[in-house]
């Protein structure tokens, strides 16, 4: 999908080395605080039916899923092998430079819900990998996408960093909206006063 509705430069990083090479190390850490945590969990236990099959986008060794939500499947994506093996939740994973290769290796509707976590933000191809996300969706499944106000700033695209918290919510709506989502909600998970700031944006397939 075209990206020309955005500003030249718009998907632009200050680091264009191979991404490959930039998460090659394995991160073990977390990249949002406990009650941001804790509140994305819950969220995804009143978002996410029992026995779903889960796409897990850009995911690392942890998902945050309540412990408690049996699943058929999680699908794990992410650029660290290790991260993803150490994921307790995933039942298959797989490795993908989305920037280079946005086509999804998955049939079309076969997930119930995907999410994406505090990682929207370094897709240079935003649109063309929504596309992809609602093709293997069911019909009127949900996209959580999850941001706070952490990143690598190096590899975080440049329309990313023009915008304010409400500008994120807005942009990741419009890149829903480009992909053919609809029912685009935002939610505020958790508000940053004593903490880290968390908001999920929802769309339906």
């Amino acid at each position: 999908m075209s990206t020309n509705e955005f500003p030249p430069g718009a998907f632009a990083r200050a680091d264009e080395g191979d991404d490959a090479d930039f998460y090659a190390p394995a991160r073990l850490v977390a990249h949002i605080d406990d009650q941001a945590i804790t509140a994305l969990s819950q969220f995804y236990g009143e978002t996410i039916a029992p026995g779903s099959n889960v796409l897990d986008l850009m995911s690392s060794w942890v998902s945050h899923l309540p412990d408690d939500l049996e699943l058929a499947e999680v699908i794990g994506h992410g650029m660290n092998p290790a991260e993803l093996a150490a994921n307790p939740r995933l039942t298959q994973s797989f490795v993908q430079d989305l920037n280079r290769d946005p086509a999804l290796p998955l049939e079309a509707a076969s997930c119930d819900v995907a999410l994406c976590c505090v990682s929207v933000q370094y897709l240079q191809q935003p649109m063309t990998v929504f596309g992809e996300v609602r093709r293997v969706l069911k019909q009127g499944a949900p996209f959580v996408v999850s941001y706070s106000n952490r990143c690598f700033p190096t590899k975080a695209v440049a329309i990313w960093h023009s915008l304010d918290q409400r500008g994120h919510a807005s942009l990741i709506h419009r890149y829903m909206s480009l992909a053919g989502f609809s029912e685009i909600t935002a939610h505020v998970l958790a508000n940053g006063m004593h903490g880290d700031p968390l908001v999920a944006v929802v769309g339906r397939a």
